[in-house]
């Protein structure tokens, strides 16, 4: 289960986020980029969040570690922006929290150079949970202590909100021709072999089990949240063994794209975009 931890300090607002995450301390000394419940994406988003981040923790790619954050809204008392007022008050109780990494910066996979076998997990992993959020004008990756870090997955596992499709989205194409890491060179048919296997229902279930029940709880259509938790396991187990009609154009994809060279960029001497 993922760690709990209770806020203690709200340190400030990370604009450059749709969702206005902040900046937090908890009484484990830790600081964490907070992202709420009662923001305008809603709880799917935090779901995604954590099934696909312990999902891409558990097949050995870099992702922070996630906790829940306890909220209490009196916290919103000194905050002298209304906006962030407002939000701490919709969002008592527990909320996502994302390991800080201090001084880490926004990666350009054009200014730095990835490692191609990781390029092409992150292409298989990106295609098995369908996100959509990892294009070169969007990276969502950070490069910290000398290595890539995967970060926000809340635009993954589109079927949550339409459950009725989730049966069609198994064997969905993934649309990989603007991926940050399209370019790295990486083996993807080699990425498959080494990671396909290592996906199965106790895999998952362990992972969805991390997801808090009140975050599941009054889902149109099901009766609790562990029937929530088993729909995530059957989506995720039907997008895998439906991986053939994605794996292909995957693949033709990733072999098609031009090699991108890394070179210098301005970027990466500066503070990432989300603590400007």
């Amino acid at each position: 289960m993922l760690a709990e931890v209770v806020a203690t300090r709200y340190v400030t607002p990370l604009r450059e986020g749709g969702s206005l995450p902040g900046l937090m301390e908890a009484d484990d000394l830790g600081v964490y980029v907070v992202k709420y419940v009662g923001a305008g994406q809603g709880r799917k988003a935090l779901v995604a969040e954590i099934v696909a981040g312990q999902l891409a923790r558990a097949l050995g790619l870099p992702v922070p570690r996630l906790v829940t954050v306890d909220l209490d809204p009196a916290l919103a008392a000194n905050e002298p922006d209304e906006e962030v007022q407002d939000l701490l008050r919709a969002s008592a109780g527990r909320n996502l929290g994302i390991d800080f990494l201090p001084g880490a910066l926004d990666l350009d996979a054009g200014a730095f150079a990835v490692d191609a076998d990781l390029a092409a997990r992150v292409l298989w992993f990106d295609a098995l949970v369908g996100n959509v959020d990892r294009s070169w004008r969007n990276p969502n990756l950070l490069f910290w202590h000398g290595r890539p870090y995967l970060i926000d997955h809340g635009a993954s596992l589109t079927f949550h909100h339409r459950w009725s499709s989730a049966g069609a989205a198994a064997g969905r194409p993934y649309d990989a021709s603007e991926h940050a890491l399209i370019g790295a060179g990486g083996d993807v048919a080699a990425a498959d072999a080494e990671l396909a296997s290592r996906v199965d229902a106790d895999l998952l279930r362990s992972v969805v089990a991390d997801v808090p029940d009140e975050w599941l709880r009054d889902e149109p259509g099901f009766a609790s949240p562990a029937a929530v938790r088993t729909a995530y396991v059957d989506a995720v187990l039907a997008r895998l063994a439906a991986r053939e009609q994605w794996l292909g154009p995957l693949r033709d994809t990733a072999a098609a794209a031009p090699r991108r060279a890394a070179r210098p960029s301005a970027r990466s001497t500066t503070r990432p975009a989300w603590l400007r």
